[in-house]
């Protein structure tokens, strides 16, 4: 039904695409059979990674809160013929909650090679609205998973040898976006904690590296924010014509967790049609 949706949506929006065919996308020998979790994986731009890992033959887990899109994804996945991913409802902003979870998905695949940090909520709020209490709820669920899900997979990675981990950041903060102070706030961290973090765990082969989506077209971000502003300002900011799409995030992803980027680390990769 998801898909259905989302194909009624490019029919009636001009400039969205779909993924290429799988035959055409590129492949990751390195990736098939890796062990990879993924906070935030049941819908938008995590769906799309969930998916673009599993069709790499990848053994994905992943937590989430919507429990009929994150069930209708795996659904989706195995009908293409992909592994059906592990998953658990999860609230990232109790912190026990997604350590346990990661630790039971260890014990059901094995030790984690790939961690992408992809959980993220850009409710609008204005800075004179802000309370203590509402300051630490934006960062538990927009910051503070990213730090202690590392810490939670880092010493499996250290078993194994290596890893990749891709923490996902924003554009909203380097284009001086208004509206919500505290997700630009937390999005402009990212890159701190994956170069704070890059020499340390790069000494047991573990790479980490920030990508930066632009404007995505998430069914949440068209339902809400795509309108004839939106699409005057889209054609403005962007050097290319076309809407950024959740796969576009997951190729740049797929490419920082293969053998392929083996040598990529302390970095953060831009995707965004050239906003910024």
């Amino acid at each position: 039904m998801q898909t259905d949706m989302l194909q009624d949506r490019e029919n009636a929006v001009k400039g969205l695409r779909s993924p290429a065919p799988v035959a055409l996308r590129a492949q990751y020998a390195s990736l098939h059979g890796k062990r990879v979790f993924i906070t935030g994986g049941g819908s938008g731009i995590g769906a799309a990674m969930v998916e673009a890992f599993a069709l790499q033959g990848a053994q994905v887990a992943f937590v989430d809160t919507a429990i009929a899109a994150s069930e209708a994804l795996c659904e989706r996945v195995q009908a293409q013929g992909g592994p059906k991913p592990w998953w658990r409802a999860c609230d990232v902003r109790d912190v026990a909650a997604l350590q346990h979870a990661m630790a039971q998905a260890a014990l059901a695949l094995g030790d984690m090679q790939v961690l992408v940090n992809n959980v993220a909520h850009d409710e609008r709020h204005r800075l004179e609205d802000i309370t203590p209490a509402y300051y630490d709820e934006r960062m538990a669920i927009n910051q503070r998973p990213a730090l202690f899900a590392i810490q939670a997979v880092v010493p499996g990675m250290r078993r194994l040898g290596g890893g990749a981990i891709v923490n996902l950041g924003s554009i909203s903060w380097q284009s001086k976006n208004e509206g919500f102070p505290c997700y630009t706030l937390a999005k402009s961290s990212v890159n701190g904690l994956t170069r704070g973090l890059a020499r340390s765990l790069g000494r047991d082969r573990i790479r980490i590296n920030t990508v930066t989506p632009g404007w995505v077209m998430t069914e949440r971000q068209m339902a809400l924010w795509l309108d004839a502003a939106g699409e005057d300002e889209l054609e403005r900011e962007q050097c290319l014509p076309d809407k950024l799409m959740p796969h576009d995030i997951a190729a740049m992803v797929l490419f920082l967790a293969s053998d392929d980027a083996q040598m990529c680390t302390a970095q953060e990769f831009v995707v965004d049609a050239g906003w910024v």
